[in-house]
Order: structure tokens, then C-alpha cells, then sequence
């Protein structure tokens, strides 16, 4: 008998998290590891928001416990943010504060998915959903996209691989890892088809504000609204706002949904760091103005990135539509010789990538689209260009 639980045992560490930590190391001992692996934007989080903080610090109404579902004005002012930014009209009551928004997914597949429930999944997807749908007893039912769509998943497909056990769909855009964007043609099929078919949604918009040559990121459940009554928003300010190390996101949800994340919390985090709390306050009441200054450093790293890829023999580099990636095709380089020896997946490559050349990339297999590598534009131009030039020197 296992000392640990099943469901523990089973989980697959980050490996975001893994490759970043390998490269912080690499860096403690000594070595000048350029890292393209960490999913946080470079920038300090905005003076006005630590300001906020420091000031709540001191306050002594924020040294007690809070209500579980947040402090009621952040609440409030995350149902305003997203009527303006969104234009979806929720209630506050709605919406539930967590702890980042990793905790909000988790959190919304607890509350809607049970064991033998299915969870369509398009690929490649962030790291995290498919360990949280396997956390709430639930089967990640994998629905691959490639480069030539875009790394968009069409109705025709997830109707494919729908089947009774159904219950819920994942939708994000802009996506981790590709930066595909959907348009709201796309986003309003997908959504009437959710609704038909009686199947949550699961729409993730960490990356609303991070888009690039006038795309827009449009919300589900606003340009679908039948599909509003089983959809679960899930957002936060790490991304927007350059907070990731503040650990404060949020899931907007129909009311039995919010209630349900509500109970769910009281018994495991009970309430955020207030601290935290006040600080995302100020951010999502305040201006964009930061946000729109951190966007256009992402635009040009972006284009730096997309053209550099491109350049080295036998990498296709699709330019990204939003968020701070780039989701390179990497199978030109694979199973012949590089450094010495040969690699014949992503994951060998980025081992090898990251031992020669000092460059940390997260392998596609992470994303469940094998033959990619995801690298983040969320770095120092100097570096940037200085990664991709040791990695070309390397590979080509």
C-alpha cells in the first residue's frame, strides 16, 4: 500500500515550474542561463499598487480574517473591471476571490466536475488543466490543434470528441502556450455550441489585455450569452498587472456555481492575503495606463522573437496573436546531430538546449502537443536576442 494518496501520486510536477527552477539553480551556482521559460512578465508591479499595500500594512482592519469569497469592495470593483474591460455584467456576489488564478481553475473544476466526467481539452494547453481535471475525479479528454489552424480547435472538432460523459470545456484565449487569439465568430460558434449541447465552459482570460496589431480578445460568454448560465471566468491581476507574486486572481461564475467555490474555499484557503487584496483593488480600479506601457514592450520583444525564430534553419515560428509566448515548430531540428548528440523529442532537445547552449525553453510535450517549444518574450530585450543567438549558434 502507497504511503501517499492515488490522486497525489499521480500528478506530473509544473514543468514550467521545473525548467524554471533547473535554470534559477543553474544561475545560483554561477552560470549565465538565459531563461525563456517562466510564465510572469519582467516588469515591477506598478508603484501605485505597492504604494496601496504598504499603506494597508498598517491598517489594523487588515489583520484579522476576511470573508472567504474576498473583501466585498474587491469584489465589487472585479464586477466593475469586468463590465468594463469584458463588457459581461455580473453581480459581485458572483464573484469569488482565490488565491491566483491557478487556484480559481482548480477551484472551477471542483465545483462542476465529478469523477467519471469528461473535460474537453484543446491542445496544447497550459500545464495545469489537466492535473486539476484529474483532481476533481474528472478524464481530460485531449482535442488537438496544429499550427496550420492557428492552434484553434473548430466546433466540428469538439463535437467529435463529445460524447455522453461530457461535461465541461475548456476555452482560453489568448492561449498559453501558442498566443492564438480566437475570433468572435469562432468564440460565438463554440459558444452557441456549448449551450446546445448543455456543457460548462471553463474560459480562462488571465491574458484579456495582452494583444497585439488590433486583435481583440473577446469573452465567451458575452458574444455567446446563451452559454452565460454554464460558463466560469476565470481571471487575475498577475498577468495584466505584473503581480505575479502576489497570488490574487478570481472566478466569476452563475450564482449556485459562485456559492458552491464559496463553501469550497471556507474549507481550505478561507480568505486571501488581505494585503494582496488591497493591492489588487487599487490595480483593477485603477488605470491601464502600466498595462498598456508593459503591452507595448511585449509587442516589440514579440516581433524581435518571431523574427529570429524564423531565421534558424529547420524552426517554423507562427507569430503570436496574444499573451508573451512564441510556440515554435521545432521537429526541423530533431533526429539529427546537435552538440555532439542527436535528440528525438522536444524534451531531449531542451535538455540538451538548455546544457550546451545555457538556454532554458519548456518542451511542447509539457503542453501536450509534442515537437513545439514554448519561449516567453517576458525578458529583457538584451537578453532575448543574446537566448536566440546562443540557441542558433547551437542548433544550426
Amino acid at each position: 500500500m502507497s504511503e501517499l494518496s492515488q490522486r497525489v501520486e499521480a500528478l506530473a510536477e509544473s514543468a514550467t515550474m521545473a525548467i524554471t527552477t533547473k535554470a534559477k539553480a543553474m544561475r545560483a551556482s554561477g552560470i549565465a542561463v538565459i531563461g525563456y521559460g517562466a510564465g510572469e512578465p519582467d516588469f515591477p508591479t506598478p508603484p501605485e499598487i505597492v504604494a496601496a499595500a504598504r499603506e494597508a500594512v498598517s491598517d489594523p482592519r487588515y489583520h484579522r480574517y476576511s470573508p472567504a469569497a474576498g473583501l466585498p469592495e474587491l469584489r465589487e470593483a472585479i464586477a466593475e473591471k469586468t463590465a468594463r474591460d469584458s463588457r459581461f455584467h455580473v453581480d459581485p456576489s458572483q464573484v469569488v476571490v482565490t488565491n491566483g488564478g491557478k487556484h480559481a481553475v482548480y477551484a472551477g473544476f471542483q465545483v462542476i466536475v465529478d469523477p467519471g466526467d469528461e473535460v474537453l481539452l484543446p491542445a496544447p494547453y497550459w500545464v495545469t488543466y489537466p492535473e486539476a481535471i484529474r483532481l476533481a475525479g474528472g478524464t481530460p479528454v485531449v482535442v488537438p490543434s496544429d499550427a496550420a489552424a492557428g492552434f484553434r480547435v473548430t466546433v466540428d472538432q469538439l463535437e467529435a470528441a463529445r460524447t455522453e460523459r461530457t461535461k465541461m470545456l475548456v476555452f482560453v484565449s489568448p492561449s498559453n502556450p501558442s498566443g492564438a487569439v480566437y475570433p468572435e465568430d469562432e468564440v460565438r460558434a463554440i459558444g452557441a455550441w456549448a449551450a446546445r449541447h448543455g456543457i460548462w465552459v471553463l474560459t480562462d482570460e488571465i491574458y484579456e489585455h495582452l494583444t497585439y496589431d488590433g486583435v481583440t480578445a473577446e469573452s465567451l460568454p458575452v458574444v455567446a450569452p446563451e452559454a452565460a448560465e454554464r460558463c466560469i471566468v476565470v481571471n487575475g491581476v498577475a498577468k495584466t498587472y505584473a503581480m505575479t507574486g502576489w497570488r490574487v486572481g478570481w472566478l466569476i461564475g452563475p450564482p449556485a456555481a459562485a456559492k458552491a467555490a464559496i463553501r469550497l474555499q471556507s474549507h481550505t484557503t478561507s480568505n486571501v492575503n488581505n494585503i494582496a487584496q488591497v493591492a489588487a483593488l487599487t490595480a483593477v480600479s485603477g488605470s491601464l495606463d502600466a498595462v498598456h506601457e508593459m503591452r507595448d514592450a511585449f509587442d516589440r520583444r514579440r516581433r524581435t522573437m518571431h523574427e529570429m525564430l524564423n531565421a534558424v534553419p529547420g524552426v517554423v515560428c507562427p507569430e503570436p496573436q496574444g499573451a508573451f509566448y512564441a510556440y515554435p515548430d521545432l521537429r526541423g531540428l530533431l533526429n539529427r546531430p546537435i552538440g555532439g548528440t542527436t535528440a528525438t523529442s522536444t524534451l531531449e532537445l531542451a535538455d540538451l538546449v538548455l546544457d550546451q547552449a545555457k538556454v532554458a525553453f519548456v518542451p511542447g510535450e509539457a503542453f501536450g502537443l509534442g515537437g513545439f517549444g514554448r519561449f516567453s518574450f517576458a525578458l529583457a530585450d538584451d537578453d532575448l536576442a543574446e537566448g536566440i543567438d546562443r540557441f542558433a549558434a547551437l542548433v544550426s
